[in-house]
């Protein structure tokens, strides 16, 4: 596990409470897990009581990676993609099943614009990047030929996964930090602790507000990468997610190409943008804000009307001018605060 990063702000942000009520401290933890920072900021009445939660969330999140990474030649997923093309499906645990499951049914929503089975032409774009040089044709239709939600089949019966394609590889990039931070997030609360903030590198889950505040307040990032916090937010019981290329994209030929990797075509996005989400849980945010950045501003905002409690903000940059798009609901769950970042 990463190094645990504790921050204890005696005097700062005490809460305010009834008298029925313990004295809660702010306390701020940060570790790396799953490949980057996260941060859990939480409220709680002593240093051992958070200390003891924050440890036991981290070492959640540490367990999830052993399951759901791609990187990790050892993970559950990469297991899965080794013995699942046999004929026959293969068991899964409770947690890959429940973030497979989700996947699929994003999948099927989006038309295939959240996909996870597009591991193979991820693998390709990021040799892109390293090297300054595209795909070659032959490669990207090699790779293309494995990928398509449809080549999964799950059965709901007895938790099994078959996929229909040797050589498949999984990617839950778009959707495996928002379902660790949620359950970093139901951790704390069996350990008493509900007004917690989880911050997995821009994945972020959000239980009961700061005492006495109406929410906590959250800076959406700017699209360009030094450009300030403009917009804030001020939520609760939520999951935020910002999906973009502000900080890794490879420019090749003059033209520029995402990390994000359109499933249906197997190339690189070439919009400037940044896609934030809101919804229930950050599952929810997370897989909507990658599949958001795929389909665009107006059937992304199609997909996102139709998905209860959800809300995005779309900002572009073509032609180097920015544009924006709300979906109906975006104003409703916020609440302006004055300027500040993630608190």
């Amino acid at each position: 596990m990463g190094r645990l990063v504790v921050v204890f702000l005696l005097g700062v942000d005490v809460a305010a409470a009834p008298p029925e009520e313990p004295v809660l401290l702010r306390f701020q933890f940060v570790q790396t897990e799953m490949a980057i920072p996260v941060k859990i900021v939480l409220y709680a009445a002593d240093s051992s009581t958070a200390s003891r939660g924050a440890k036991a969330a981290f070492f959640r999140i540490h367990d999830l990676n052993a399951i759901l990474s791609d990187y990790a030649p050892k993970s559950e997923l990469r297991r899965l993609t080794t013995t699942a093309s046999g004929g026959k499906g293969v068991p899964v645990s409770e947690d890959l099943w429940r973030v497979l499951s989700h996947a699929q049914a994003l999948s099927e929503r989006s038309g295939g614009a959240f996909d996870v089975t597009v591991g193979p032409v991820v693998r390709l774009w990021r040799r892109a990047r390293r090297r300054g040089q595209l795909p070659s044709p032959e490669r990207l239709q090699s790779a293309r030929s494995l990928v398509g939600y449809r080549l999964i089949r799950l059965d709901h019966a007895n938790h099994t996964v078959e996929l229909l394609k040797r050589d498949m590889r999984l990617d839950l990039g778009g959707i495996a930090k928002g379902y660790a931070a949620d359950e970093a997030l139901r951790v704390l609360k069996k350990s008493g602790i509900n007004r917690a903030l989880i911050d997995a590198g821009g994945d972020i889950v959000l239980g009961d507000p700061p005492p006495g505040k109406s929410g906590w307040r959250i800076g959406i990032a700017p699209l360009e990468p030094d450009g300030p916090h403009t917009r804030f937010l001020s939520l609760a019981r939520l999951g935020v997610a910002t999906s973009g290329d502000t900080w890794q994209h490879v420019e090749i030929a003059g033209r520029r190409y995402s990390h994000i990797v359109d499933p249906r075509t197997g190339l690189g996005l070439t919009d400037h943008s940044s896609v934030t989400v809101i919804a229930p849980d950050g599952i929810t945010a997370d897989g909507l804000a990658s599949a958001v950045s795929v389909l665009g501003p107006k059937k992304g905002l199609e997909l996102i009307e139709a998905s209860g409690g959800a809300a995005a903000l779309i900002m572009r940059s073509p032609q180097g001018k920015i544009k924006t798009y709300e979906s109906s609901r975006w104003r409703e769950p916020k609440a302006p605060e004055s300027q500040g970042d993630t608190k």
